[in-house]
């Protein structure tokens, strides 16, 4: 008989958030799940990790019947640790990170705390997905979202993944999604803008603002599938090398 497998549950929004529950209530219907999680929000964090302070890790029990850990670090510190500390090892089945408040769609991607936890989790060669839903609030409806992660969790779990390769997830808010579309990244960006204000003290600080433009009219990408209430599925790799310039670089004559 084979045996159930192991699914590391991750965020970046907090072990106690909203949507780390979510996410834990479906994949626990498929296998043991242990989860890692850090002890405060880690949102924009991307794959930053805690080199210049010790680390704390204690064993915590909120949910009934899961192995649960909470971490003073990063989400890609709470990876590390899980496979260092937890499974000293020998590698989980799967590893799963969000359910993420808010979009990771397109250029967030870089900056995502929950998304550095599942590219974290490819480095070390486990299975890894990352889920996202367009809702900020604490208030934040995932019940829509978890028949979705529970096919797209069986479906990495019966087949795996491209080696190097990971699957970013973003939601649409509310009900009447149509389906699922495998899609590219959007060309978009952040058009940021710091909002500067006056302490009590006369000194300046700054709030971070901006809008998101959308640059890319192309029907085949994430930004399209979430405007037109898809699930989006972005396969995602950690290998950054820009392939297609390489024959330019090449071209360079070097007067050395």
């Amino acid at each position: 008989m084979k045996s159930r497998p192991t699914i590391l549950v991750v965020n970046d929004d907090g072990i106690t958030a909203p949507g780390i529950k979510a996410l834990i209530d479906v994949v626990k219907e498929l296998g043991r799940v242990v989860v890692v999680a850090p002890d405060s929000p880690q949102s924009g964090m991307g794959h930053a990790i805690t080199i210049g302070k010790p680390l704390r890790f204690d064993k915590v029990d909120i949910y009934e019947d899961v192995e649960m850990y909470r971490c003073s670090g990063t989400p890609v510190d709470c990876v590390k640790l899980a496979v260092n500390s937890v499974f000293k090892g020998k590698k989980p089945d799967l590893c799963v990170s969000g359910i993420n408040h808010g979009l990771n769609n397109s250029i967030n991607v870089l900056y995502s705390g929950t998304m550095s936890a599942a590219v974290e989790g490819a480095i070390e060669s486990i299975p890894s997905i990352g889920f996202s839903l367009d809702d900020y609030t604490l208030q934040a409806d995932f019940s829509h979202c978890k028949k979705y992660v529970k096919e797209l969790a069986m479906q990495v779990l019966e087949h795996g993944l491209p080696p190097a390769t990971l699957l970013n997830v973003n939601f649409p808010a509310g009900g009447g999604i149509k389906g699922i579309k495998i899609c590219r990244q959007a060309n978009a960006k952040w058009a940021e803008e710091f909002d500067e204000r006056i302490d009590p003290h006369k000194r300046p600080y700054y709030w971070l603002t901006g809008v998101f433009q959308n640059n890319d009219a192309g029907e085949d990408t994430d930004n399209w599938a979430l405007d037109n209430h898809y699930v989006s599925v972005v396969p995602v790799q950690f290998d950054m090398t820009a392939h297609h310039a390489i024959p330019v670089l090449n071209s360079w004559k070097f007067n050395i």
